[in-house]
């Protein structure tokens, strides 16, 4: 899977927002079941704010049930880095 293809974080009043396919395909869903996933509590995300030497970033993180995706952002929305970490082996085929 290529991690490289360019994210680009926008904005509504102020909130990041992101497209639910690019994250879904990060964490290896298709978007209808990220959202139900999301809405049901199973994907947790997070929103932290830079300070210090990180003032001007932010950090988006998406964890579901087998993976955690982190993005560093300036903060005009550009993804400066992205993460992807498995948490859990995949299901194996039986």
């Amino acid at each position: 899977m290529d991690l490289g293809s360019k994210i680009k974080v926008g904005f509504d009043q102020g909130r990041p927002v992101i497209e639910a396919a690019e994250i879904a395909r990060l964490l290896e869903l298709d978007v209808p079941d990220f959202q139900d996933l999301m809405r049901s509590g199973s994907i947790k995300s997070t929103i932290e704010q830079g300070e210090g030497d990180d003032a001007g970033k932010f950090r988006l993180t998406f964890q579901s049930p087998r993976w955690r995706v982190r993005l560093t952002c300036k903060d005009d929305g550009e993804v400066m880095t992205l993460t992807r970490v498995r948490l859990t082996a995949p299901p194996s085929a039986a």
